[in-house]
């Protein structure tokens, strides 16, 4: 899915748009223990409610795709009889209405989401009527013909909230108030089936995580049944150890500037793209062949690439473009804003490496304007 796709799901999560039918919860206490389960309609909720069960439904669909956000693929098997994919279309077929698939989903989670606190899972059954869309991209209303029916699950952790001074108005006095389980926002979510294309795809879903670093592998294993990707920092660490090892001792700091620049130029020609942009072996060859990197350092470049990142793997390109330049010393660490790196340059002064900036007559040092360099005859 792209941020197009995720961005219409997302919008239907209001009153006056809704199309949630059915919405299920289970409280999960310390001990793993389903404290209760729960089946409504929708619809029939309180309004305030609903107004915050739809601002959880919305945080599942937010976030950086290939970050907060990613798109996973059900391995052949996972769709065979009795794979999990299977057992989620089974559970979006009976429109959550099935006790014994529900009983088993939620004994899913509870074995493979690590959390030894309290916590609530809320499932929710949708129906959207897709609508058809004219030449100038404005929906139709009357043209739809095909209906989107799919399942959207969040886990909130449930925390004791703060202890609080307030008034207690059976004693008509200041004093503390009474503390609360409250569930907070989902740690973890997804969406099944995928959404690609304004269809309906049941090859894909979007799994959702609020720490990009704590993406849980055995937990989207143990469910889903898919190969965990790597998550944005270990997308970040493979890719700077690609380049160092394929650099070698030819690598220098001339040969950084053009990856960051040449990774940035991709970035900005594909900026009104709305799919999430990636990177295979292929295009990080290259990246780094434009860069300056000597062709005979690609001998075993493929077999570095597979040790590092895994077998047909990809780079979000959101992971691995940095927001800055990062020059570092055991003493001294400079910072080069990306628009800026042909200020920056390597040279041989009086005999010494050294690391030159150009400068223009506005420097700070410590909040404070000087001069770089006192004038020969100035005091």
């Amino acid at each position: 899915m792209n941020k197009n796709e995720i961005s219409e799901i997302k919008k239907q999560f209001t009153p006056d748009r809704c199309t949630i039918e059915h919405i299920c919860t289970c409280y999960v206490g310390s001990e793993k223990e389903k404290k209760f389960v729960s089946k409504d309609s929708f619809l029939s909720l309180p309004e305030e409610e609903m107004h915050k069960y739809l601002a959880f439904f919305k945080k599942v669909l937010t976030g950086t795709i290939g970050k907060n956000v990613l798109n996973l693929e059900f391995p052949m098997e996972e769709e065979m009889t009795g794979g999990k994919q299977e057992f989620l279309l089974k559970l979006r077929d009976s429109e959550l209405s099935d006790e014994d698939l529900l009983d088993k989903f939620y004994d899913k989670i509870i074995d493979y989401y690590e959390n030894s606190e309290k916590y609530c899972i809320l499932l929710i059954y949708a129906s959207y009527d897709v609508p058809g869309k004219a030449s100038d991209e404005l929906d139709m209303d009357d043209a739809s013909d095909f209906v989107y029916n799919y399942l959207l699950c969040c886990i909130c952790p449930v925390e004791l909230s703060k202890g609080a001074l307030g008034y207690d108005t059976d004693k008509n006095r200041i004093g503390e108030l009474a503390r609360e389980w409250v569930v907070q926002d989902p740690d973890k979510g997804f969406l099944f089936p995928g959404f690609t294309d304004r269809q309906s795809d049941i090859h894909e879903m979007l799994y959702y995580t609020k720490k990009a670093e704590e993406l849980q592998p055995e937990f989207i294993d143990g469910v889903f049944g898919s190969v965990p990707p790597l998550s944005a920092g270990g997308q970040k660490d493979s890719f700077q150890t690609i380049i160092a090892e394929t650099m070698g001792e030819t690598g220098d700091l001339e040969m950084m500037k053009n990856i960051q620049e040449n990774i940035a130029e991709i970035v900005t020609e594909n900026k009104e793209n709305p799919e999430p942009l990636s990177v295979g072996a292929q295009e990080v060859r290259t990246i780094l062949q434009r860069s300056g990197v000597p062709e005979e350092n690609f001998e075993d470049f493929d077999v570095k690439f597979e040790e590092n990142a895994g077998d047909d793997a990809s780079f979000m390109m959101s992971n691995i473009q940095e927001k800055k330049f990062t020059v570092k010393t055991p003493e001294i660490e400079i910072h080069v804003k990306p628009d800026y790196l042909d200020r920056i340059e390597a040279r041989v002064v009086d005999g010494r490496d050294c690391i030159v900036i150009s400068v223009d007559d506005h420097v700070q040092v410590n909040g404070v304007d000087v001069r770089t360099i006192a004038r020969k005859g100035e005091i």
